[in-house]
């Protein structure tokens, strides 16, 4: 899966803030959900213009900027 076909950033919306196409729920709204214990049922059920596709786009970004060092410092192993 692209999570490109899911999340775009839009400087008009939210600041420019990365977020679920067609909608103004923001990635990282949708990641404090997730951390503050909210089950992937409940968000979809809440949230009913997010996909379980979208959900799982979410993760995969989330995975990609991690991996291509954009959350992550390696140099001196600190969370930016």
């Amino acid at each position: 899966m692209d999570w490109k076909d899911h999340i775009e950033a839009d400087d008009q919306i939210l600041g420019g803030k990365p977020i679920l196409k067609g909608t103004r729920i923001s990635i990282e709204h949708v990641i404090n959900l997730f951390a503050s214990g909210w089950t992937e049922k409940q968000i979809l059920q809440n949230y009913p213009s997010i996909s379980p596709k979208a959900l799982q786009a979410v993760f995969i970004y989330i995975q990609e900027c991690l991996q291509d060092g954009l959350l992550y410092n390696q140099s001196d192993k600190t969370i930016s």
